[in-house]
């Protein structure tokens, strides 16, 4: 066994990245046959990136939007046009959804003109390790599913949504994208339009009842 001394927590923190320490030990091991950790992919992205520096995660998220559609643009060549706007169902305006990005044909149209969208672009600049994550398992984070999932259950039109994960503080795959499909969705979409009008239902009946007394 080596015995490494440190003069200063400063020291003694970064040694400990890449490494697996007892306090760590229960975000790594799994049941045989489960996925993997998020200790895992923390090992990964402190050994390819740079440590976090204790920005707040939506102000990150917001501060990185631009920057990683210009990456989108310049992977995809298309065009991304981007405003302050929120998609509502034409039979519900109560099931909404606010998209960062709408991607453009030639015409280049704006988003507030009458016509069909049926490509867009969300943006996610995650924690390191989360974005190792989506990264080596090709999937959406369960935490985002639904958010993904309502885009095309608020846009009927959409046949494509491009989820963008960026996050310059890793030396390499600091950008890619999902392509996620309505073919590919269309059974939990329907199940969720479903389970949204039973909810939004539920809500109504609610208040119609405390706004009755």
């Amino acid at each position: 066994m080596q015995i490494l001394i440190f003069d200063n927590e400063q020291d003694w923190l970064a040694a400990r990245l890449g490494k697996v320490t007892g306090t760590r030990l229960k975000d790594i091991v799994v049941k045989r046959g489960t996925g993997k950790k998020i200790g895992f992919y923390e090992l990964i992205a402190e050994r390819i990136g740079s440590p976090a520096d204790g920005e707040n995660p939506m102000e990150r998220g917001l501060r990185l939007e631009e920057d990683a559609i210009a990456r989108f643009e310049a992977k995809t060549e298309k065009k991304v046009e981007r405003e302050r706007v929120i998609w509502v169902r034409d039979d519900d305006n109560n099931i909404a959804v606010s998209p960062d990005g709408v991607v453009v044909g030639k015409n280049k149209k704006k988003i507030g003109d009458s016509r069909r969208i049926e490509e867009a672009v969300e943006i996610k600049c995650l924690g390191s390790a989360r974005h190792i994550e989506a990264y080596l398992t090709q999937e959406v984070p369960d935490e985002y599913k639904m958010q993904v999932l309502q885009y095309f259950i608020v846009n009927e039109d959409l046949k494509k949504l491009n989820l963008c994960f960026y996050d310059p503080r890793l030396r390499v795959r600091d950008f890619f994208i999902l392509e996620l499909t309505r073919e590919a969705v269309q059974g939990e979409i329907d199940a969720m339009l479903e389970y949204q009008r039973t909810t939004l239902k539920e809500v109504e009946e609610i208040v119609d009842k405390l706004l009755s007394f």
